[in-house]
């Protein structure tokens, strides 16, 4: 027995039961801040009286306080259902799915520190995996974010998640909760890598410091640095999913990229960057912090030679 070495372990199940809770919990504390997120990215520019372009939306909280006026306060939370349904999803399978797949790509018996394109790889696969899987519950959310106050008299297109899934395939057929499917896996994909590999890095890089333990603030700074990275590499990608998904007037990902840069120019591509970074970075605070302490419950020591 003194040969043998103690290692923790947990099961995929279990992984996933936590990624899931971690998920929906940073969900919903954060879908406000993504809902004023799409609506910034979904805007375009509005001819003023003076043939001056206005926008509706300005800002992270001048565009909460709009939809709060205007709205009413709970307009935030709209999609919070669908939202729920695709972190279960989707946010299950691509966490709970990255410690089996970098496992599998060096091997079960290796030892010490993973590489990092390895870990990039794991979260590219696990993320354009699991968003194949959530993408109707990921259009259905984008849809119920982007309805605004309707004019009187005007019927609202949905009543809710489970409606909005019943309406857009009697209206537009099965197929089309997958619309936007492509940019959807090349964001996801890319903002899972951006987000898994960039955590596991810089946590396993804060553990070398001395001084540093695998605590809390541990987990707090690798949590912003990983919604910082997500949100600069993905921001462009996130553009276009949104339009996609919210907009039917572009034929395809790459229409919609293309009149997007030639009317909008390329900072188009970067609208609603501070609320994006605020949500993706308070999200995967709340959401890496959860998810190390859920683990903590059903984590054991085993014996290994």
């Amino acid at each position: 027995m003194s040969d043998l070495k103690l290692r923790p372990e947990i099961s995929f199940a279990e992984t996933f039961l936590c990624s899931a809770f971690a998920a929906c919990f940073a969900e919903l504390c954060t879908i406000p801040l993504d809902t004023a997120k799409v609506r910034l990215q979904l805007q375009k520019k509005i001819a003023s009286g003076d043939g001056v372009s206005v926008s509706k939306y300005r800002g992270l909280m001048g565009t909460v306080v709009t939809i709060a006026r205007e709205e009413g306060l709970w307009a935030l939370w709209n999609g919070v259902i669908a939202g729920l349904h695709r972190q279960c999803i989707y946010g299950g399978l691509r966490i709970g799915l990255y410690d089996p797949v970098k496992t599998l790509l060096v091997g079960s018996d290796f030892v010490g520190d993973i590489p990092l394109y390895q870990k990039i790889f794991a979260a590219l696969l696990t993320g354009a995996i699991a968003i194949v899987v959530a993408n109707p519950t990921d259009l259905v959310k984008v849809r119920l974010q982007a309805e605004g106050k309707l004019p009187s008299g005007v019927p609202r297109r949905y009543y809710g998640a489970l409606d909005a899934y019943c309406t857009i395939v009697r209206q537009e057929g099965l197929g089309a909760l997958w619309t936007g499917l492509g940019p959807n896996i090349a964001r996801n994909a890319i903002v899972n890598a951006a987000e898994l590999a960039s955590y596991d890095q810089v946590k396993e890089t804060i553990l070398k410091i001395p001084g540093f333990t695998d605590n809390i603030f541990t987990h707090l700074l690798a949590g912003l640095g990983a919604g910082l990275f997500a949100v600069c590499i993905g921001s462009p990608i996130d553009v276009v999913k949104s339009r996609m998904m919210g907009d039917s007037a572009y034929k395809n990902t790459v229409d919609c990229f293309i009149k997007t840069l030639k009317y909008e120019g390329f900072l188009a591509f970067y609208k609603g960057f501070l609320p994006n970074f605020s949500r993706l970075g308070s999200w995967n605070v709340i959401m890496f912090l959860t998810l190390e302490q859920a683990k903590k419950v059903f984590i054991r020591e085993v014996y290994f030679d």
